[in-house]
């Protein structure tokens, strides 16, 4: 920029810079932070084997290792201490204790998918494992003989089906209790928090006696999925109401004063914002109802060939697959191995699962998704 100065020569002023906005890292973790866990974890598991080995009669891993996390805690609030205040120490200490929780239960997740995989190494190793069903298999049958595909067939037909009489009741039902209430809403939040105990073989006795017995219909898929639904719908309303709690209300208000209606107000705006939140309800659902027993012997029963139509016809999935080979032929190695080699498609299911709820729930709740992003840009440039 230039102007005139008192001689009347032009004076140059500097552009003035660009601000840019830098984020700021509220969390951060620094040398410090690194040697007080580490050290206090080393030191813990020095004196936790010297108690063990040396002083105290104490023995067993869990214990051992119990022993070395309670004393990992105290050993890292008085090196905390040593450092920081009072508030800064508890700041660290609670981290610590969420950090570990989260190692652990992700760490019982992988020993429990590794043990599957060990032990059912054998059987998932061939590839007719994946591709054929158990109507030829004797219990002296190599594992090159019998698979568990007629059992993955059921479980996902009887899943979708489930999920289908589920996921609509269940979401309709959390948005009565989270939007509408009235009267009403006292007695059916008890009804839902009765049916999250409900033990699955009631629901299993319900669909039997109600569906096969009195109505006469076949045991079947269909049948199953109806058990399967009941135990899946307190899961899908009680997760999906407190996902539609946290939705802001100044939203709500916005669309109100925009002259929307409230059921406008619930599709164009509560349910988008809630839909990644929705997605982890119904996944949880989901893998809840897939590893579901005894309700599926008693409405479905065992088939070891295939049978693709849910609506008519005995028809077996992974868990009974499993329970099946282990109590009626444990004693062979090769149906034992095939029910590990079943445990580990079924977590490999509910991993998919969650893959696809991922991608369809998108990102944060307000975080516009990719397909969004390109509208937008397409809509810029047309202008």
């Amino acid at each position: 920029m230039t102007a005139l100065g008192r001689a009347g020569q032009p004076r140059v002023f500097d552009e003035a810079p660009e601000l840019t906005d830098v984020p700021l890292r509220i969390r951060r973790v620094t040398a410090e932070d690194v040697l007080s866990v580490a050290g206090a974890a080393v030191a813990s598991l020095g004196l936790t084997w010297l108690l063990f080995e040396r002083v105290l009669p104490f023995s067993g891993a869990f214990g051992f290792w119990l022993c070395w996390y309670v004393l990992f805690i105290v050993f890292f609030l008085a090196v905390a201490g040593l450092q920081w205040n009072s508030l800064v120490v508890r700041d660290k200490t609670m981290g610590v204790l969420v950090s570990t929780g989260g190692i652990f239960a992700s760490a019982v997740v992988v020993e429990q998918i590794a043990y599957s995989i060990v032990r059912g190494l054998p059987a998932i190793s061939h590839l007719n494992f994946w591709t054929t069903t158990q109507a030829t298999t004797a219990p002296l049958s190599p594992l090159s003989v019998g698979g568990v595909v007629h059992a993955a067939v059921g479980s996902l037909e009887q899943l979708a089906l489930a999920t289908l009489w589920s996921v609509p009741l269940g979401i309709l039902a959390a948005l009565f209790l989270s939007e509408v209430g009235g009267r009403m809403e006292r007695p059916v939040r008890t009804i839902v928090n009765a049916m999250t105990a409900l033990p699955s073989i009631v629901a299993g006795l319900l669909i039997y006696a109600v569906v096969i017995l009195a109505l006469g219909y076949p045991r079947s898929g269909f049948a199953a999925s109806l058990a399967i639904a009941i135990i899946m719908l307190p899961t899908v309303t009680r997760a999906a109401e407190v996902v539609l709690r946290v939705v802001p209300g100044t939203l709500r208000e916005a669309s109100f004063a925009l002259g929307s209606s409230h059921w406008r107000t619930v599709w164009n705006v509560i349910l988008p914002t809630a839909r990644s939140g929705l997605t982890t309800a119904v996944v949880l659902a989901m893998a809840r109802g897939i590893g579901e027993t005894a309700p599926v012997l008693l409405t479905a029963g065992l088939n070891t060939g295939m049978n693709a139509n849910p609506f008519t016809g005995l028809q077996e999935t992974l868990p009974t697959f499993i329970i099946t080979n282990i109590l009626d032929y444990g004693q062979f190695t090769t149906y034992l191995e095939r029910a590990f080699g079943a445990g580990f498609a079924l977590m490999l299911v509910v991993v998919v699962l969650f893959a696809i709820a991922r991608f369809v729930g998108g990102g944060r709740p307000g975080e516009l998704s990719g397909r969004q992003l390109r509208k937008i840009k397409r809509e810029e440039a047309r202008s």
